[in-house]
């Protein structure tokens, strides 16, 4: 690619938001090296790349990307035979740690359900090289990029022992020193201090022979000696003689640290060129993410297609998208408008997408965008005047133009900017359309901007040529930036002339001066933008439409399901009033079992027969009852039903299979469909699943409260027995009793309490006084059951 192409374009600013996103100097030096490549499958490759980071980054979170350093230059030095200091060993244990932490980032396949060992960053990260003990050696050793730990060895800790105690001994003895009373005379202050490694006192320059010792230092104005007593001396030499030991050991933990790093010196610098990489993808991942953008798919046609493309350069908040297309049929656009129409930067964002695509880069636009690879992109584009070379912009534009139209060729993207402004217009429309034209005859794929109309006749009459036009609102005097494929844009100088003030007298004045061609032609494109506006405004018209289509869709859909679980709801409360049905008849039944055993038992055997008949009669009926019951259909099935006739609008129906009132909305077709108004839907239905509403009166009440109320009439037994039960147990199941034999319709019921102590009577009648559903109760007279049972009457 040509540098002043990339320039232009300001694919530059591009590379440096990805170099900002680096993490190291690494991956920084990667990014800044970048550029669009040619061949496709490279390009693929480095699209892969950053469909991996995308796809790494959203399932794992970013990754562990610190503490990786340059230590080229310290392994550089590992070859040459040199000891590594401890600030180079620092970097190369958070290298190591980079490269640990990354392979845990990573993962297996056993723990992560979308690992691929094939991905690039998976083959990538699984060549990085691990060594935790020597990463923990050097943690545990080195303290800063110039101190050792005294943990790194055990002669390191016992040196530096001795000479904190060396120091502590002197310390002492200075202190008793300076705080006695025959010395303080000769002290400036009292207090000690260092002076090359030795530790001193500072003496008053007239008392210097009244403190015997070593002089170190004296102050600048020479009222202080520094002088170490002579009796610390052999104890400061002491302290040297340790530093040395000191210093010596230091040395030889270094080499030894070093000799470790050594032995893997080419695992290194493998993971070093590993880890730039990774960082480099990374941030070409976290590019994507920030600015939206997508993975355009390739072709080597020529063919570009941007859905919503944004300008990465223009702020997010306020980028106008915009959507276009070159290629197939079509090789050339020619975009009209006006000025600050964003002719420009739809020219600039077609380009930099290319130049992005082929460098690797996702693009900020939206899913099914499409981009051509081109061998070379050319672009003309801003003002190009030279004072050096003493070039017009007009005499620079054709410099360049004449250099592009040198090298380029059917593979090429060619991007004109004002083509064939600066010189005459009726010259420059001239070569403007024979510069197109040679591109068209040679294949190449050109996007270019002018002001002259000729080259929209150009446009409209040659094929592969297509008109385009950035959209301006004469009314608000202002650029939509809306980018119109196949439309040509309108100069609109008169137009914007007269919103400005400019007099009726003045513009038609001027339009005497057009030819009757550029009238017609302005005509014809007004026309056009007339036609386009209609078009639009009965666009969003039907889309409101379908937007409302869709509403009462899903409101017949709710309303479709809440009648489902409506149905649903009746059947569960008839399934569980048929298991308390059944529950109650087999209590019953063997109730009377029971007592029918007993009776055998009896001697009289006439009575005991008598009354062993009754208790049959009674076990068939209470059987009966229970088959009467379960068999009442929750929503009843009418047969032979007769269709409604001479139905009109306005008519009240019952639509029979849904259980639904409705009004008529117009009356039955040749097919006896009925259009019916249900709730707030318009549904179709056959004429014979409709009843009028009054002819069904009647059964529509049926299918609500009355069949269920029938069926608890059906199943509901008249008396409870209590016996057994605590006062609270037996209110709570009274209280049910109570509710069931109000619905089904009981004028009577017996509560069996039995004789006892009377406390669970006694509970009993409490309750029974303060409950609404009962009207009054006594207890049971002779052949009832007399103190044991009480009556209550029901409301």
């Amino acid at each position: 690619m040509h540098e002043r192409t990339l320039k232009v374009l300001e694919f530059d600013k591009i590379i440096r938001i990805l170099a900002n996103m680096t993490t190291s100097v690494l991956g920084r030096e990667i990014a800044e090296q970048l550029l669009p490549e040619t061949d496709q499958h490279r390009i693929k490759e480095m699209l892969d790349e950053t469909d991996d980071a995308v796809s790494y980054i959203l399932r794992k979170g970013n990754p562990p990307l610190g503490g990786i350093h340059d230590i080229r230059s310290s392994l550089k030095r590992l070859e040459l035979g040199g000891v590594l200091n401890p600030g180079e060993l620092l970097g190369i244990g958070d290298t190591l740690r980079a490269c640990r932490n990354l392979k845990a980032y990573n993962g297996t396949g056993e723990r992560d359900k979308d690992f691929n060992p094939d991905s690039i960053i998976n083959k990538l990260i699984s060549g990085l090289v691990t060594n935790k003990r020597l990463e923990d050696r050097i943690e545990m050793s080195i303290i800063n990029d110039e101190e050792l730990s005294d943990e790194a060895s055990p002669l390191l800790g016992n040196i530096r022992r001795q000479i904190r105690d060396k120091q502590n001994s002197i310390k002492d003895r200075l202190n008793e020193l300076i705080k006695s009373s025959s010395y303080q005379k000769y002290l400036q202050d009292a207090i000690v201090t260092v002076r090359g490694d030795r530790y001193v006192i500072p003496v008053k320059q007239e008392f210097r022979n009244e403190v015997p010792g070593i002089v170190h230092d004296m102050s600048s104005s020479g009222a202080t000696i520094f002088i170490e007593p002579m009796s610390v001396v052999n104890a400061n030499n002491d302290i040297r003689q340790l530093r040395i030991k000191e210093q010596a050991e230091i040395e030889r933990i270094l080499r030894e640290l070093t000799d470790d790093v050594r032995n893997i010196t080419d695992l290194l610098l493998s993971s070093v060129h590993l880890l730039a990489r990774l960082d480099f993808i990374f941030a070409k991942g976290r590019m994507s993410l920030e600015y939206n953008c997508v993975c355009p798919r390739l072709n080597t046609e020529g063919r570009i297609i941007i859905k919503k493309g944004r300008h990465p350069l223009l702020d997010k908040k306020t980028v106008v998208p915009i959507n276009f297309w070159v290629g197939d049929s079509i090789s050339t656009i020619v975009i009209t408008g006006p000025n600050t129409g964003g002719k420009t930067v739809t020219l600039k964002t077609v380009g930099l997408f290319v130049l992005m695509t082929q460098a690797g880069l996702h693009v900020p636009a939206n899913d099914g965008t499409v981009m051509g690879i081109f061998g070379h992109v050319f672009a003309d584009i801003g003002d190009e005047q030279s004072i050096e070379q003493s070039l017009s912009t007009f005499s620079s534009h054709m410099t360049n133009i004449v250099q592009i139209l040198d090298e380029a060729d059917e593979k090429s993207l060619v991007l004109f900017d004002e083509l064939g402004a600066g010189t005459d217009p009726s010259e420059g429309a001239a070569l403007a359309m024979a510069i197109l034209e040679h591109l068209r005859q040679i294949r190449a794929t050109v996007v270019a901007t002018t002001h002259y109309s000729e080259l929209k006749l150009y446009a409209i009459s040659t094929p592969g040529v297509e008109n385009a036009s950035c959209e301006f609102d004469v009314q608000t005097l202002r650029p939509t930036y809306n980018l119109l494929i196949g439309v040509p844009g309108k100069s609109n100088a008169f137009a914007i002339s007269r919103r400005l003030g400019l007099s009726e007298e003045i513009l038609k004045k001027a339009k005497e001066f057009l030819s009757s061609e550029n009238i017609q032609f302005e005509d014809i494109l007004m026309s056009m933008e007339e036609d386009r506006q209609k078009t639009l405004a009965e666009r969003m018209k039907t889309e409101s439409y379908r937007i409302e289509i869709e509403k009462l869709k899903d409101e017949m859909e709710r309303q479709k399901k809440k009648f489902e679980a409506e149905k649903e709801k009746l059947l569960r409360e008839a399934r569980e009033e048929a298991k308390k049905i059944l529950i109650s008849a087999k209590e019953q039944s063997q109730e009377i079992l029971e007592r029918l055993r007993n009776l055998e038992r009896e001697t009289e055997i006439a009575k005991k027969n008598k009354e062993a008949e009754e208790l049959r009669l009674k076990l068939k009926n209470e059987l009966d009852k229970l088959d009467q019951a379960l068999a009442v259909p929750l929503i009843p099935i009418e047969e032979n039903a007769k269709a409604p006739e001479n139905l009109k609008p306005g008519d009240s129906v019952l639509i029979l299979h849904l259980n639904q009132k409705g009004i008529v909305i117009s009356p039955p077709d040749k097919d006896g469909e009925v259009i019916v108004q249900a709730g707030i839907m318009k549904i179709n239905v056959h004429i014979s699943t409709l009843k009028l509403i009054d002819e069904q009166k009647s059964q529509v009440h049926k299918v609500g409260s009355g069949k269920i109320s029938m069926s608890k009439a059906m199943a509901a037994v008249t008396e409870i027995d209590l016996r057994g039960t605590t006062v609270d147990e037996a209110c709570e199941l009274i209280d049910k009793f109570l509710d069931d034999a109000s619905i089904a319709g009981l004028k009577e019921i017996t509560i069996i309490h039995g004789k006892g102590t009377g406390a669970l009577r006694k509970g009993i009648h409490q309750f029974l006084k303060g409950h609404p559903h009962v009207k009054s109760f006594r207890l049971g007279s002779y052949g009832e059951g007399e103190m044991g049972v009480t009556i209550a009457e029901i409301k």
